[in-house]
């Protein structure tokens, strides 16, 4: 499929040296590529495109520094997941703490952080079904007939991807737990 090449290296050489042309060229080329990373990774389709033009944008402007020309997919790939896990922590956060309640430790906020951002990867590395049910009921807070009817879903089988999605979550979260003891049950 034509689509799913990656602009040649040369070009990515020529763009790199900062061809206006190749530049342009570079960005239309890897468009398709990016927006189906985008589309795999995010856990909406309005933030998949939101995720690929920022990638595209990203590209555009740094395309300088990317030390490999041979590895533009890779470097892309990682950008889209960035932007992805971005959005993803940013929709968890919901609102921002009162400013009277920020008498947390350094520490502490440290460990918030890093727990939101385990949260957030395990939640981008469900399948992408799984996903949109989990951030639209657990996440944006919709009924799960709302999000059973915006995804075309059946009632019961939208429990049953928000069930596996949940579970899913817990497990990759309960492996990733350093102070739990080997075999995974503390």
């Amino acid at each position: 499929m034509a689509d799913s090449a990656w602009p040649s290296e040369q070009l990515v050489v020529a763009a790199q040296r900062g061809d206006v042309d190749s530049i342009t060229a570079l960005v239309s080329g890897s468009h398709p590529n990016v927006q189906r990373f985008a589309h795999s990774l995010c856990a909406t389709p309005e933030d998949a495109e939101d995720a690929a033009q920022e990638a595209l944008i990203i590209l555009y402007r740094k395309i300088g520094m990317l030390r490999a020309s041979g590895a533009l997919a890779s470097w892309m790939f990682r950008i889209v997941r960035n932007e992805c896990l971005r959005r993803a922590r940013t929709m968890m956060r919901g609102h921002p703490p009162l400013p009277d309640t920020a008498v947390d430790s350094a520490e502490d906020e440290a460990l918030r952080r890093l727990d939101a951002s385990r949260v957030a990867a395990a939640v981008a590395a469900l399948p992408a079904d799984q996903r949109r049910v989990l951030i639209m009921r657990d996440v944006q807070g919709h009924s799960g007939r709302m999000v059973a009817d915006a995804l075309g879903l059946s009632t019961a089988a939208m429990k049953s991807r928000l069930h596996r999605a949940r579970a899913a979550v817990r497990h990759t979260l309960r492996d990733a737990t350093p102070d739990s003891p080997p075999g995974g049950t503390p």
